[in-house]
């Protein structure tokens, strides 16, 4: 499938993927719903794939969200509203996990991060920034409900923090630093350095064996819907499965030696 609103390159076992619609805030169209989903799917079923660098193109903002012009167009639209019965969620296709994507994926973010680029956020394993960024939810602020991309924030932020963002809308944003303080990125750094860190990170995953990677992110993010004493019941299953496959990859002798044993201290 050619992309249009989306660049993928694959290179050395990581997929790096831009969202390219600068000239419209890096929005998403239905289109971009469309590539999304079949580029996860896409990714999922690649094993020279073992980690993904989601990013945007360069310009004021990551994401601001649906396209809302776009959307107001024939065939446009993203979400049914009135179709009450088949009407679903656009990161249902926007997201990597909604889409059984369990390869990692670390979102680096620049510039403004409002509404629906939380689907992308939200679902990040690792999300890094760059000193510019601002995070912000504006949907009240229009008279909307805000809730689908809030509900997914409340599984990283605390419960305070996705309520002020919520109910504040266009009138406070997070800055990197707040956006560190409350979990939301685990790391900050200058704008030049936002793409060469996210790459170094991805770098550092795709190194390890792809199935311990894929099979511990699929054990965590599957056992947030679950209740504490079945998800670790499954998780030891997941043990079983993966390590078998994932253990025989790697030279354990090599790792333990005293010239390997070097690591960074975040």
């Amino acid at each position: 499938m050619p992309y249009e609103t989306i660049i993928v390159d694959i290179v050395d076992h990581i997929a790096t993927i831009t969202i390219n619609r600068p000239q419209a805030m890096n929005s998403f169209t239905r289109q971009m719903m469309d590539e999304f989903e079949h580029l996860w799917k896409s990714i999922a079923a690649n094993d020279d794939v073992h980690c993904c660098v989601l990013r945007a193109a360069p310009g004021r903002a990551f994401s601001t969200g649906v396209d809302v012009k776009a959307s107001q167009e024939a065939g446009g639209t993203v979400v049914d509203l009135a179709n009450i019965w088949h009407c679903e969620d656009p990161g249902n296709y926007l997201g990597p996990k909604s889409m059984n994507c369990w390869k990692p994926v670390i979102c680096a973010v620049h510039g403004m991060a409002a509404g629906g680029a939380f689907y992308w956020i939200n679902e990040a394993d690792i999300v890094i920034c760059s000193e510019d960024a601002t995070f912000f939810d504006p949907h009240v602020t229009y008279g909307m409900t805000s809730a689908l991309e809030p509900i997914g924030m409340t599984y990283k932020l605390p419960l305070q923090d996705v309520l002020r963002m919520v109910l504040l809308g266009n009138d406070e944003r997070i800055g990197a630093g707040t956006a560190m303080r409350i979990g939301l990125v685990s790391e900050i750094v200058t704008l030049e350095e936002l793409w060469p860190r996210a790459n170094e990170l991805a770098a550092t995953i795709a190194a390890k064996p792809p199935a311990a990677t894929a099979g511990s992110i699929k054990a965590i993010w599957q056992s947030l819907d679950l209740p504490r004493s079945v998800a670790l019941q499954m998780g030891l299953k997941y043990c079983q499965i993966g390590n078998p496959v994932g253990v025989p990859q790697v030279d354990r002798a090599a790792l333990t030696a005293d010239k390997a044993k070097q690591f960074k201290v975040r």
